[in-house]
């Protein structure tokens, strides 16, 4: 009997203490996202410098939008960085509506970044303008590449795990700005070789669908993820 009822109590303690390790772990997720919008904000002011820069210096329409994206990548991380500190602070007590205002910032930026997208891409393919080379370009989209597939994979993970449809939206911009990246870089290297001035414009035509798609979830606040 002492033996039954010592594993009563086991399974009792076990039962109450499982909320808390579940509150527990969301908060550390939440600790880890925060990490995430911190390496986002630093990297981004580097990169939106380094692009605007060097496409103000080779006339370069398409590094100039890959700045403007940093720029809007720059801004959504402040939104999730606002929204994570608030939800630390505030532990179980989190509201909604915070999670829906910033999930509604969130996607009126990728919006935004659609948009301008879209209008460069065109504008691209009507004027027939390219980019000219520029090596810091190529830099700063190299780097960029293995930094927004690692920002964009943790932040989605995380997303998923917390259920923030505001998370969700901000590592589907880190995903377009790791296609830009990867667009521009190869654009740039074609330009060089063969002329083609048309691969990036028609690249980035290409992530748009998924950019209005991840938008409207993230402005509607639709049941992308799971509590």
């Amino acid at each position: 009997m002492a033996d039954l009822a010592d594993q009563i109590e086991m399974q009792t303690e076990h039962a109450n203490q499982a909320p808390r390790a579940t509150s527990l772990d969301r908060l550390a997720d939440v600790d880890r996202a925060l990490l995430l919008e911190w390496l986002t904000l630093a990297w981004m002011i580097v990169e939106a410098a380094v692009a605007l820069a060097a496409g103000v210096a080779a006339h370069s329409l398409v590094l100039e939008a890959f700045g403007a994206d940093s720029v809007i990548e720059l801004l959504s991380a402040a939104v999730l960085v606002w929204r994570l500190r608030l939800e630390l602070k505030t532990g179980t007590s989190f509201p909604e509506a915070i999670e829906h205002r910033a999930g509604r910032l969130a996607g009126g930026l990728l919006f935004a970044l659609t948009t301008y997208i879209a209008a460069g891409a065109l504008y691209g393919l009507w004027t027939h303008r390219g980019q000219e080379f520029s090596l810091a370009g190529v830099l700063v989209t190299g780097a960029a590449v293995p930094m927004m597939y690692f920002l964009a994979k943790n932040k989605m993970r995380v997303a998923e795990r917390i259920g923030s449809h505001a998370l969700r939206a901000d590592a589907a911009e880190s995903i377009a700005c790791g296609y830009l990246s990867v667009a521009v870089l190869v654009a740039l290297i074609a330009q060089l070789l063969v002329g083609a001035w048309w691969v990036s414009a028609v690249s980035a035509l290409m992530i748009v669908p998924f950019l209005l798609r991840e938008a409207r979830e993230a402005w509607a606040g639709d049941h992308c993820c799971h509590e």
